[in-house]
């Protein structure tokens, strides 16, 4: 797997830097609140286990899956919800934890189908912001790193439902997508 990546971009002692540095920033925001934290399946299950990991205050999380790559590595635009919350957020505040943003099309939909079910409070958090691929502004509440308009694998993200199991942020080399 390791020489399908280009180069490394974020190292894996600096991810768990940064991850210690939001669960610190968030616990300080959402003092003497309940806390609900949304991952989005399956990139950000890493990102969300490593960030509740780090706090040391109770937190409630929940899972949802949605869709709009398939098997491309160009977003469709097209979201498709696979799995839903198994919780109510009416009155709650919801923490949405993602992988990546880039168009910002997916974290529109899931933000305006989530805002329609009354959370006291509904912001996000990105482990990775693509801001050069943004199609539509979204409001990114915590954010990781920026990162430039590559095909990055690692640490939750996958091309294929491959890589995510790297400890690192790399570029998977052009041929590798090219090629499937």
């Amino acid at each position: 797997m390791r020489e399908d990546v280009a180069k490394i971009l974020i190292t894996e002692e600096e991810i768990q830097r940064r991850v210690r540095e939001l669960a610190r920033q968030i616990e300080r925001d959402y003092e003497g609140k309940d806390l609900l934290m949304v991952g989005l399946l399956k990139g950000a299950v890493t990102f969300m286990v490593d960030l509740t990991r780090a706090m040391q205050r109770p937190v409630a999380v929940d899972f949802m899956a949605v869709s709009s790559y398939g098997s491309s590595t160009e977003s469709s635009g097209i979201v498709r919800i696979l799995k839903d919350l198994d919780e109510s957020i009416e009155g709650r505040h919801v923490l949405i934890v993602e992988d990546i943003v880039d168009t910002g099309l997916t974290l529109r939909y899931i933000l305006e189908v989530l805002r329609q079910r009354g959370p006291a409070s509904l912001r996000v958090c990105a482990l990775l912001n693509k801001k050069e691929r943004r199609l539509v502004d979204v409001p990114l509440d915590y954010v990781g790193f920026d990162v430039p308009n590559e095909f990055v694998v690692g640490y939750g993200l996958d091309f294929r439902q491959i890589y995510r199991n790297l400890p690192f942020i790399g570029v998977l080399k052009p041929e590798v997508y090219a090629r499937a």
